[in-house]
């Protein structure tokens, strides 16, 4: 059925088939409230995000000197003349395809400054070591690699370099410095984006200073980028790999402008549409490989939990695989990756039935009744994500019985539902923007338990108290506390029952003001929101509290 078009015949038909002419309109005529504000301009996306979208599962690459010194950042201590793997990129490429991923994102330049590919813009790169003579390129073996394989290509370049000095988002400590390390770090951006084919995604983790729109205009105007000022994508806020439902691809503009929008800035009403990258490591919460942190591989259970917090509330989800010191994925990672790939494929590679369609309700008739315990919906975002709440029935046993309600879909919803034989799947929209236009509605027998927690919150505790104010000031270090890039929420609690306000909070990151990694709480009043995008350098937050005196702050991840 074309999406675009929406029947009230064509349903009345095919309830009358179903179960008979008087059970069709009685079906048709079901009391749910729909919202009329279908006037209203929901944000839309362009192709290429939709495009991007519907890669679902990415493979995210970490390799560098961090490898060989057992840490997650690079202490500039291993000597260049250690490199000297035996990297295959084929392996890699066929461990995204045993995965399931549609595309693979390479660290090419992490925070250490480090670059994996022939450049002379430093002398600390992959060209100094002895791999391959000097002559080696691992984005150009990844590059072929990938090709052969219908995989798709991006890379991480990284505005942090701390052997040139650079903090976070490439900020420098004077003009003159900055001027050099912009164009270093421009010409790295330009040779990534000219000598390795189409690249569908660049990451400026931590955002960036350095301008960079022009290049990216004239090189990758259909890539996604990662942060920044011209970010098309947003993090999910954590490092978990969890997306929180529910799900909303639009934000505000002012929060889109700031470059370092998160999922918790999603509003079904935002002008922009910005979709969201759930990013994990197999070994969570370590990102480069050591012998030690090989012992956090992820089992089966946690990467199928992740995949419904993620993909199933309609997120990408980017895993990240780390080959170890020989330049290979190890054999536990490979055959996890393997196994997490074939599972996912087993569940939900062939469905029972499914359809599409527009309008407030949707039937699908299966060619027999069988046994259903999971739907996926999908919404044809061309149109917007219009759909605020909805629910699922099933046909069984001569009456339509409850399945299950959700709030949104977006680009894709995995919803597990009670395991019951069934003729046909209703999907009723209770409110909505607009007439829904669902692009997919399936149904499926996987036979087994969903995870425990795919519909809960995220929501982790960091820590409980992490300072205190007196005399209506505060000043309080956090940095300890940070112990994974993710958003917090910092609450201030008064002595007393008194209502406060906090004014003029400043976030200090490695001793400079970030004032769009800060924001209010729109819930909490007397909480803050800090988005943390890297480790390893100071966090301090300061200012003011007016209406108590003194009271302790609290902190916990989101």
């Amino acid at each position: 059925m074309d999406p675009r078009i929406d029947s009230m015949m064509h349903r009345r038909r095919f309830f009358s088939t179903l179960i008979g002419a008087s059970a069709a309109f009685q079906g048709c005529s079901l009391g749910y409230a729909y919202s009329v504000a279908g006037r209203a301009k929901n944000a839309l996306p362009t192709a290429d995000q939709t495009a991007w979208q519907d890669l679902e599962m990415g493979m995210f690459i970490h390799f560098g000197p961090n490898t060989w010194q057992n840490s997650e950042y690079d202490n500039l201590s291993t000597p260049l003349s250690a490199i000297n793997p035996n990297i295959n990129t084929d392996q890699w490429a066929d461990c995204a395809v045993k995965l399931g991923a549609k595309y693979v994102v390479f660290v090419a330049k992490h925070v250490g400054g480090f670059c994996m590919w022939q450049t002379h813009t430093t002398n600390y790169g992959i060209r100094n070591t002895p791999w391959k003579g000097g002559k080696g390129d691992v984005m150009a073996n990844l590059s072929a690699s990938c090709r052969q394989r219908g995989l798709k290509l991006g890379f991480y370049l990284s505005p942090r370099d701390d052997k040139f000095g650079a903090g976070l988002g490439g900020r420098c400590k004077t003009p003159q410095k900055q001027a050099e390390y912009n164009q270093m770090y421009r010409k790295q951006l330009t040779e990534l984006l000219t000598r390795y084919g189409p690249i569908v995604e660049v990451w400026f983790d931590g955002s960036i200073v350095v301008p960079v729109g022009d290049i990216l205009n004239r090189y990758a105007p259909r890539a996604m980028f990662f942060q920044g000022p011209e970010a098309t994508i947003r993090w999910v806020g954590n490092e978990n790999g969890f997306a929180p439902y529910p799900t909303w691809n639009s934000i505000p503009k002012a929060d889109a402008k700031t470059g370092v929008a998160t999922a918790i800035q999603g509003s079904p009403n935002g002008s922009v549409w910005l979709p969201i990258e759930a990013d994990v490591s197999i070994l969570r919460p370590d990102w480069f490989w050591s012998p030690t942190k090989q012992k956090n591989l992820l089992s089966l259970e946690e990467l199928t939990d992740i995949y419904y917090r993620s993909v199933g509330r309609g997120v990408q989800m980017m895993l990240n695989l780390p080959p170890d010191s020989n330049g290979l994925m190890p054999k536990e990672t490979f055959e996890r990756a393997r196994e997490f790939g074939e599972e996912i494929h087993r569940r939900f590679g062939h469905s029972l039935a499914e359809t599409s369609g527009s309008g407030r309700l949707l039937v699908l008739k299966l060619p027999r009744p069988h046994r259903a315990d999971h739907v996926i919906l999908q919404e044809d975002c061309a149109f917007g994500q219009r759909v605020r709440a909805y629910r699922l029935e099933g046909f069984s046993s001569g009456k339509w019985v409850d399945l299950g309600r959700g709030i949104s879909i977006g680009h894709k919803r995995i919803q597990p539902v009670p395991p019951a034989i069934v003729q046909a799947i209703r999907f009723v929209a209770e409110e909505s923007v607009g007439q829904p236009v669902i692009r997919r509605l399936a149904a499926f027998d996987t036979g087994v338990q969903p995870p425990l927690g795919w519909n809960d919150p995220v929501q982790v505790w960091a820590s409980d108290e992490v300072g205190t104010w007196k005399d209506y000031r505060f000043r309080i270090d956090i940095t300890k506390k940070i112990v994974t890039p993710a958003q917090y929420h910092l609450r201030f609690v008064p002595q007393g029952s008194t209502t406060i306000t906090i004014e003029k909070p400043v976030l200090l990151v490695g001793g400079v003001s970030e004032p769009d990694l800060v924001h209010r709480s729109k819930s909490d009043p007397d909480a803050l929101i800090l988005t943390i995008t890297a480790i390893g350098q100071s966090v301090v937050i300061e200012g003011q509290i007016k209406g108590a005196k003194q009271g302790v702050v609290l902190l916990r991840q989101i």
